[in-house]
């Protein structure tokens, strides 16, 4: 602890109240965020001489300051712990990935409502029902609701442009509004019947349509009746499907926490409607040290601070402090439940649980070990540090360059750290002021921006930088390193082979080493080979979408009486050019500034 800052005095100046604490380093990184109900007696706690933890007994002894802040209530101080770890990432807090952006299943507010996949906040019109755990099973629910209710799915500007009707209605997946095969009344009664299903009351709706198939055949609409006949199957099928039918709590979440081999999973299921979505495993960093209730705390207070609460939290462990809940049942202002003894049927929804974390947690083992086996032959085959620590912390960052004949120019980088690829640290960047092809001079720009950072200091050198290309590109990127004052070693050229067959690449060094083929048995290969493929991909589809995006506009352009107002109005009004391709003539006419001969101008030059 550093002169500076004053340990007795700070302990002694702290108040009774609650709020949040930061542990920082003598570098000023924030290392652990913390809440607590008293800020005297919960950071005073950490400079005690026996700390339980061996880990907080680490982090203390790297601690050069405390910054505290003093919030106006326990729940006020759990949200601004959420939100800062989730902002600041502190080495020494048990760390879950942020997936607030869960996908719901929205029911439109219009006349002719449509279902529709969706992800962000749930404040347009309409209904919303999830979340849902993952895109498939948002996707899965349409289908179902397709083939009971045969509820559209169609864009508005599709619906209302139709002239005959679609596919779907053909294979009997949608009931046709858009030509007027169904009433508008019929039709709400559908949307409606569906609500309820999603809500849990399917039997009830079972129930209703057995009622109307026998009603139309007593009156001998056989057609009509028929037809309930089917629906009824359909949604039978769904029902016998289930395996979560139990209603009485209301929505539900499972959570079921699985420890073995260093590792930790927290499995959620969610259950909607008496409805089984579909399970999400977690993988927390920071964690392994830790107890499960520790664990399940900080989940808890990660995934649910500022986000919707279900009626019932279910999980094999008890909560360390009971009133988190209650603390975040009252920011969301709604009602709680916490069972860690569940009986019945929430028995036997968290025994699956806890199954299903296992398996995952035990998968999560296998590909593990795998992973870190291929990083080892890597460094072995590159004569790199081989040491446990420093392979997991082996970072490898691939460049790319991708155009059409000089057209959208974009330069890709990947990154691959702790055995896998790290999608949310790739990144894209435009090449601009060079001669169109010109793909040394692209990688010059690129490896420029990108490792000034290190050569100014705010940011490290990756253990391997991979450039996708032979001696030329490696050599402009020795060129970059060497005028930066950066360590060459670290640069590997990845040639293709003959006919770019994976497998026959050859590594180029930097540093003058001789070239390298590693052969297509090598697993070291074929992992610079997935991470190379990986920039290339990502490479492309950023170039195809800045090719699209020019040359769309463009097309707007290239139609007379458009200009650069009216062309932005355009794209404004209906979210991009895909949007404008699909409005009606009545719809692009709407539009500030186009008029009726305009519109039809652009509907026929769009559609030609």
């Amino acid at each position: 602890m550093p002169d500076t800052f004053n340990l007795k005095s700070f302990l002694s100046d702290l108040p009774h109240l609650p709020g949040v604490y930061r542990h920082l380093d003598d570098t000023g990184e924030v290392m652990y965020v913390g809440k607590a109900r008293d800020l005297k007696k919960r950071v005073s706690s950490y400079f005690q001489k026996n700390l339980a933890s061996p880990r907080i007994a680490q982090m203390v002894s790297r601690v050069d300051r405390v910054e505290v802040t003093v919030t106006r209530s326990e729940a006020e101080a759990l949200l601004l712990e959420s939100n800062l770890i989730k902002r600041l990432r502190p080495r020494y807090n048990i760390l879950f990935r942020d997936d607030k952006s869960y996908p719901y299943l929205w029911v439109t507010g219009h006349q002719w409502p449509r279902i529709a996949y969706y992800r962000g906040g749930t404040n347009k019109r309409g209904e919303f029902f999830g979340p849902f755990p993952n895109a498939w099973a948002v996707r899965e629910t349409i289908q179902i609701l397709q083939k009971v209710f045969l509820l559209r799915t169609c864009e508005d500007s599709v619906f209302a442009n139709r002239s005959r009707p679609c596919l779907l209605h053909q294979i009997g997946r949608c009931s046709a509004p858009c030509v007027g095969n169904i009433s508008a009344d019929d039709y709400a009664n559908d949307v409606q019947r569906a609500s309820r299903f999603l809500n849990g009351q399917a039997k009830e709706v079972l129930g209703e349509i057995e009622t109307r198939m026998m009603k139309a055949a007593e009156v001998f609409e056989f057609e009509r009746a028929a037809a309930l006949r089917d629906q009824m199957g359909a949604l039978s099928r769904v029902l016998h499907q289930q395996t979560m039918e139990d209603t009485a709590g209301g929505d539900t979440d499972v959570i079921a926490i699985a420890m073995a081999g260093g590792r930790v999973c927290v499995n959620l299921a969610m259950v909607r409607g008496g409805r089984h979505l579909g399970d999400k495993p977690f993988f927390p960093s920071h964690a392994e040290a830790e107890s499960a209730e520790d664990i399940l705390e900080a989940f808890v207070g990660q995934h649910y601070a500022g986000g919707a609460l279900p009626a019932v939290i279910v999980s094999n462990t008890a909560l360390p402090d009971p009133a988190l809940i209650e603390l975040l049942a009252d920011e969301g202002n709604t009602k709680v439940r916490f069972l860690s003894r569940p009986q019945g049927t929430r028995r036997s929804w968290l025994e699956q649980a806890q199954r299903n974390a296992e398996m995952a947690l035990a998968r999560a083992l296998t590909e593990s070990g795998a992973r870190a086996a291929r990083t080892m032959t890597l460094a072995e085959a590159l004569d790199m540090d081989t040491d446990e620590t420093a392979l997991d912390a082996l970072r490898i960052e691939c460049f790319d360059i991708s155009h059409t004949a000089g057209e959208a120019t974009q330069a890709s980088c990947v990154v691959f750290e702790h055995h896998d690829m790290q999608p949310s640290l790739y990144r894209r960047y435009n090449i601009a002021g060079i001669t169109p092809g010109d793909d040394y001079a692209a990688m010059r720009q690129v490896l420029n921006r990108r490792f000034a950072k290190v050569a100014d200091g705010e940011a490290q050198l990756p253990g391997l930088v991979l450039i996708d290309g032979g001696k030329g590109q490696v050599e402009v990127a020795r060129q970059v390193f060497t005028e930066l004052g950066l360590d060459i070693h670290v640069l590997v050229g990845v040639a293709k082979g003959e006919g770019r067959k994976v497998g026959l690449e050859t590594l180029i060094f930097a540093d003058e080493r001789p070239a390298v083929a590693l052969g297509p048995g090598s697993a070291a290969l074929m992992l610079i080979a997935q991470i190379r493929d990986e920039a290339h991909r990502f490479a492309i589809t950023g170039m195809r979408a800045k090719r699209a995006k020019t040359r769309n506009v463009s097309r707007l352009e290239e139609i007379e009486g458009i200009g650069a107002r009216r062309r932005q109005r355009l794209l404004t009004r209906f979210g991009g050019f895909s949007g404008v391709s699909r409005a009606s003539i009545q719809e692009l006419a709407s539009v500030d500034g186009i008029s009726q001969e305009l519109a039809e101008r652009i509907y026929e030059s769009l559609r030609g």
